[in-house]
């Protein structure tokens, strides 16, 4: 998710009523688990993680797999009132990275026919939502998994926004949240710029659910999910969270003060976001899907794995739900994976192919909006490639 608007955030949180749905997110449990120290660079990698925790993001699970082999750890709390800490078993939210399991599904799906790449959306969508989304009649599917269709970014609704803070856990339909878009101008005509977008994502998922059944996350399951083993993977609100979900954070009011938001839910289950997961299961899927290359035919894959022009200000580019990302770095440092943004979680998932290392991690703060914990994350971010780097 990318440009949420912080001053909506701050006063709607003013006027917010209470307990219009039950919170699916209760304290968190412990899991059964520990970091490896038995890694080379075990000291250094975790040296990074308690850096940044000190420095002021609540917690963080990683994993890493270099030339040395397999590290894992955890640092600062999964629930701070409860005293919880973050471990590399901890289930916390992948937001964003949700996008590549729904590209995979869609992908598997133009193996079987179902799906044609290059078909125009309105094949599958209803004229209401082709008439009232601007650019959807000459939008296709290739458009929305490489975000070049222009259309409207649904987290960019300050509607949308407000409805959320009235009502935090609201299981959002995906004909509810199209409807906020209805009339928005497009950024460019379709196929001529790049430009990330959530709703893109929106409209894959109701796709999905009219080319399986009415229920894509069912496909999902069957068909990405468990097949690879991913016992500690969960698509939220379709399926039901467990215990051991880290709770999330964020400083609204930029003050230096955290708050609690993990059950403010920005749309999960409807293809954008979604996911809940481990670094471990992240690994495993990523690995599978690039590196180890058994989910998708080659052919497949080397379409998934066409990409766009830059996406401007990201350094990164757009392939079908995947990123070439870590582009401001040297050019043999790339990693193929994807990024996780929401309120009160982040992640990333990559594969460095150059390097044949993988990186994951999970932390409980929201770096989608600014705060001042938003930059200390990226340099977080850039400091742990930086290690993973070194010899």
């Amino acid at each position: 998710m990318n440009r949420t608007y912080i001053a909506i955030w701050a006063m709607a949180l003013m006027i917010f009523v209470a307990g219009c749905t039950k919170d699916p997110v209760g304290p968190t449990s412990d899991c059964t688990g520990s970091g490896s120290t038995t890694h080379p660079k075990a000291a250094q990698y975790q040296a990074v993680i308690d850096k940044y925790v000190t420095r002021g993001l609540p917690g963080i699970s990683i994993l890493i797999r270099d030339d040395k082999g397999l590290w894992t750890g955890g640092a600062g709390m999964a629930d701070i009132a409860e005293g919880i800490a973050m471990k590399p078993c901890t289930v916390s939210k992948g937001a964003s990275t949700t996008k590549t399991f729904i590209a995979a599904l869609v992908m598997l799906l133009t193996e079987d026919g179902t799906i044609g790449l290059d078909d125009k959306i309105s094949k599958w969508l209803p004229d209401e939502v082709i008439s009232n989304v601007r650019n959807a009649a000459d939008v296709t599917v290739r458009m929305l998994l490489n975000h070049t269709s222009g259309i409207y970014d649904v987290i960019d609704d300050n509607g949308f926004y407000l409805a959320v803070l009235n009502d935090p856990p609201h299981n959002w339909t995906s004909k509810e949240l199209v409807k906020y878009v209805y009339g928005d101008e497009p950024v460019f005509a379709p196929g001529t710029d790049v430009e990330y977008s959530n709703t893109n994502f929106l409209l894959l998922a109701m796709i999905l659910d009219k080319t399986t059944g009415g229920d894509h996350s069912k496909a999902l399951r069957s068909r990405v999910l468990d097949p690879l083993g991913l016992a500690d993977t969960y698509y939220y609100w379709h399926e039901a969270l467990p215990a051991e979900v880290a709770q999330g954070y964020f400083d609204f009011y930029n003050n230096g003060t955290i708050l609690n938001i993990t059950n403010y839910n920005t749309g999960s289950g409807n293809g954008y976001g979604g996911v809940y997961t481990t670094v471990y299961d992240l690994q495993t899927f990523v690995e599978a899907l690039v590196r180890n290359k058994t989910i998708l035919k080659p052919a497949t894959l080397s379409e998934m794995l066409t990409y766009t022009q830059t996406d401007e200000g990201y350094n990164r580019a757009n392939g079908l739900g995947v990123f070439k990302d870590f582009l401001e770095r040297s050019p043999d440092q790339y990693g193929i994976g994807h990024r996780g943004r929401d309120l009160g979680y982040t992640a990333d998932m990559y594969w460095f192919p150059n390097q044949d290392y993988t990186m994951t991690y999970l932390i409980n703060y929201g770096t989608d909006a600014k705060s001042d914990l938003r930059p200390v994350f990226f340099d977080f971010r850039k400091e742990i490639v930086d290690e993973m780097m070194q010899n």
